[in-house]
């Protein structure tokens, strides 16, 4: 189901284009076997949400995200190829409205060199952190979603 996380003084302007990304909850066991999640700084204005970006032609959303995991902040392990959900949200500075398909991608590893090293923030928060500090709601959902599946709680 697609969370539409834009702002209600939004809804009356059309978007001038809605625009696809893909991203990344990205997720680690601790050798406690808690499941941690990974959130990264937006550049523009330093919230926290999933690694994510744009398609590229002749991308699948899955290879985007990993993709986007590794460029923003050096993580590699395994995607799930099957979405897991996706939100919808618009920037301050756009009308554009953007809509991110989002995979599962346990980490397995972390890079010391990425090409967004040291421009953004990068934290592993429990689920219930992650789910408190998203920035947009329809995230937030897919975090708890994601929360509820890891306890087998859903």
């Amino acid at each position: 189901m697609l969370q539409d996380d834009t702002p209600e003084d939004q809804l009356e302007a059309a978007p001038v284009s809605i625009v696809e990304q893909a991203g990344a909850i990205c997720y680690r066991r601790t050798k406690k076997g808690q499941i941690q999640v990974l959130l990264v700084g937006s550049r523009r204005n330093g919230r926290w949400g999933l690694p994510k970006g744009h398609v590229e032609p002749d991308e699948s959303t899955s290879i985007t995200a990993a993709r986007e995991a590794f460029e923003e902040a050096g993580v590699r392990g395994t995607v799930e190829p099957a979405v897991f959900g996706a939100f919808r949200y618009r920037k301050d500075s756009s009308l554009n409205s953007f809509v991110v398909t989002v995979h599962l991608l346990e980490a397995r590893g972390s890079a010391r060199s990425f090409p967004e090293l040291g421009l953004r923030k990068k934290r592993w928060f429990s689920c219930a952190a992650a789910i408190t500090e998203a920035a947009q709601p329809g995230l937030r959902e897919l975090l708890l979603k994601f929360q509820k599946r890891s306890t087998g709680s859903a």
